[in-house]
């Protein structure tokens, strides 16, 4: 291929022409630089300089991608690097590198891989919310930085932007997850101190919100009544009837399953998978076991014809293979005339039933918090009892179902 002599500098019009029609050579530019065409019509620009074991091409690109005059404002730099005795194509090298180190310690990369290290750990439903939150609210601002690079201010910025739309408790979360990050950054040698240290107190408080609860007997028998009357769906007239009773999480109450129960021995064992727990606790962890009150089971007995034998107990009244929609028991509190912002939720339940249990029935604690599937602990957090308390929680839970019919009643 023979080297095509210019008089002049390269024109747009002559490159357009070349990349048109194609004829292969060497078209110079001056100083040194040219664009090469190929017989199949790439065009590249190019410059060769001799080096101590010989000559090598420093390449600048493909015309048009390149266009001229960046061509030219990358020969020039390329020139100023050769005057100063630095190969062109050694610098390139050097700073493709530079770019692959920082890509493998930016925050981004870092956080995954922080994030595979840690995610056995928990429950995947847990680890979603985690990365989910890093995907939305920072790694658009510095997934792409260096996590050497990153400080308290620019940290702050991102966690203004989540308290500004209000999501206070997300900016805590948010702080707490890239302290995670962090802190394993310095672990494996990519910082030398965690940044979030410094952000302690910056953000405001979040509002601690407990969801509604009754607790007063006499507004409580009034909820009953209404629970008793209701005129929905057999389904979810049966969610509300068991939700206070059972003092089961909306979740465990909603996916109940009726290869779960044994109305027989009045007993309903709800997977470990099921409850929450950590990911351990979800694989190797006991079932629930939960001791069911005759009234329960009455209750199960009359809706089975409906939905039973197999597959879940509270289907959706659209789609049969889904649960009952988590807003729906709430819902129908809101239909019966409650406030479920200030009266009663299916999750406040738990709430009421625990309150009343300790303070008017005199249960001991460590039984209706092994109801409630908590870990049962001594006032040091210990765990003094590994029992399940399964015959003190029959007794609990028929005297508790009583009481509710009592109090219905009245």
């Amino acid at each position: 291929m023979r080297f095509r002599e210019g008089a002049m500098a390269l024109k747009e019009l002559k490159l357009r022409a070349l990349k048109a029609k194609p004829e292969a050579g060497k078209y110079a530019d001056g100083d040194g630089l040219y664009v090469r065409v190929t017989a199949k019509g790439g065009m590249y620009w190019q410059w060769r300089i001799k080096t101590p074991t010989g000559e090598t091409i420093v390449s600048y690109g493909a015309y048009p991608d390149v266009g001229l005059a960046e061509a030219r404002e990358r020969h020039r730099d390329a020139r100023r690097q050769r005057r100063d005795g630095i190969n062109p194509n050694e610098s390139k090298k050097a700073a493709k590198l530079a770019r692959e180190v920082d890509a493998a310690s930016s925050f981004e990369v870092v956080t995954r891989e922080w994030f595979a290290n840690k995610k056995d750990e928990w429950a995947p439903s847990y680890g979603d919310k985690i990365l989910r939150r890093m995907e939305v609210d920072v790694f658009p601002f510095v997934g792409r930085t260096p996590i050497a690079e990153i400080g308290a201010p620019a940290l702050l910025t991102i966690l203004r932007r989540i308290e500004a739309r209000g999501a206070i408790e997300t900016a805590h979360r948010a702080l707490e997850n890239c302290g995670q990050v962090f802190r394993y950054a310095v672990a494996t040698g990519r910082i030398k101190s965690d940044p979030t240290r410094d952000l302690k107190g910056a953000l405001r408080k979040p509002v601690v919100k407990h969801f509604a609860a009754i607790t007063n007997p006499v507004k409580l028998a009034g909820l009953l009544r209404a629970i008793h009357g209701y005129a929905g769906t057999p389904v979810v007239r049966t969610a509300l009837q068991l939700a206070p009773m059972l003092m089961l999480r909306p979740g465990e109450l909603r996916f109940a399953r009726w290869e779960e129960f044994d109305l027989d021995a009045a007993t309903w064992t709800i997977a470990p998978a099921r409850m929450k727990r950590g990911r351990a606790g979800k694989l190797h962890g006991d079932p629930h076991t939960v001791p069911l009150p005759t009234q329960a089971v009455t209750i199960l007995r009359d809706l089975y014809p409906l939905t039973g034998q197999t597959g879940l107990v509270f289907r959706g009244e659209r789609n049969q293979e889904r649960a009952m929609s988590e807003n729906t028991v709430n819902a129908a509190i809101r239909r019966m005339g409650f406030d479920t912002q200030t009266d009663a939720t299916g999750h406040g339940f738990r709430a009421t039933a625990r309150t009343i249990l300790d303070e008017r029935l005199g249960f001991d604690r460590p039984v209706i918090e092994a109801q409630l599937a908590h870990s049962v602990t001594d006032s040091l957090g210990r765990a003094y009892n590994r029992t399940e308390f399964m015959e003190q929680r029959r007794k609990m839970l028929q005297s508790w179902a009583d009481y509710l019919e009592q109090l219905r009643a009245t």
